[in-house]
């Protein structure tokens, strides 16, 4: 703009030096910061740069929606409903996935209707018009459903806010694609696993049985689902193993991601753990018709193939 405005005052007879180098300095600088813009985007881009952000965004959901440490095992306590008749409320609304839901306010409304309010769904799920978004118990009952939706907030698409799984469900989704046949890139996967282990960890670390929310009294106000476990382990496991099935990197590096967090988690958490570790034997002996490659491919790795320490460096550290 500034050249187009230098040429015409210009008007073809006098020529501003001053002028004109300004325009030339301009679009040199004009050029170096294109092709900044073009690397700063090209790595920006980069498989590692994107699963590092997203196992970011994963731990610090993972903070906020499961803020206790973990507990002893025990057996997992059912929310307590009561025993009366209970008033359904229903999406009245455009058909959506959860994204959010306003906790606190949920509870406060509770505790002023002196009741219960179930949310029916789980953040991620879809809800479609009609469907049954809340269960309301006692008191509960009376409150007005335009506060209650009010709320719920409803979209298009996942997002990461209040929804712990997404996360694992995007970085389980990067790992899968770069196993499938037309990319083939078992190392992008692996980077994929890496986040997996931070998340599958943090997780492991924390209360996950937060079903039943209380107000300041400690009586339960709100029943909120989320993920259990279980839930998580199935969800970085499962895929990984049938589509990374051939790849000697993916056998040893889910090994040792899998061995790793035994080793690290309370012990309540080994059972699912173990039984993933059965599950990757029986997948290696499916795969793999000589002793020699399964003998390579059971044998942990923390860089899939290439590192020599497996799931005792993380135990020196």
């Amino acid at each position: 703009m500034f050249s187009l405005r230098v040429l015409f005052r210009m008007g073809g007879q006098i020529v501003h030096q001053f002028n004109i180098f300004i325009a030339a300095l301009l679009g040199m600088i004009s050029m170096v910061v294109f092709l900044y813009l073009i690397d700063y985007a090209a790595r920006f881009l980069r498989p590692v740069s994107l699963v590092r952000r997203l196992g970011e965004a994963g731990l610090a959901v993972i903070d906020v929606i499961y803020p206790a440490p973990t507990v002893q095992a025990g057996a997992v306590e059912p929310p307590h409903m009561p025993a009366g008749s209970c008033r359904t409320v229903a999406n009245e609304g455009a058909s959506g996935i959860v994204l959010a839901v306003n906790l606190a306010g949920l509870v406060e409304q509770a505790r002023m209707a002196d009741g219960i309010i179930e949310f029916v769904p789980q953040i991620g799920d879809f809800v479609a018009r009609d469907e049954p978004l809340f269960q309301l118990y006692d008191g509960a009952r009376a409150i007005d459903e335009r506060h209650l939706a009010g709320a719920v907030a409803l979209g298009s698409e996942r997002t990461i806010e209040q929804d712990p799984t997404f996360a694992f469900r995007i970085l389980v989704d990067i790992a899968i694609k770069a196993l499938s046949p037309a990319i083939n890139d078992p190392t992008t996967a692996v980077l994929a696993i890496d986040q997996l282990h931070r998340l599958l960890r943090r997780v492991g670390m924390r209360h996950l049985g937060g079903e039943r929310l209380c107000d300041a009294y400690g009586r339960p106000r709100l029943i909120f689902r989320t993920p259990n476990w279980e839930d998580f382990v199935h969800l970085s496991c499962i895929e990984i193993r049938h589509c990374g099935a051939g790849s000697v990197q993916i056998m040893r590096r889910m090994r040792s991601m899998l061995e790793n967090l035994v080793q690290t988690l309370p012990p309540h958490r080994h059972a699912e753990l173990s039984r993933q570790l059965g599950l990757l034997d029986r997948t290696i002996e499916c795969h793999y018709s000589f002793p020699e490659d399964v003998a390579i491919a059971r044998r942990p790795d923390s860089q899939g193939l290439g590192g020599t320490l497996g799931v005792q460096r993380a135990n020196d550290a």
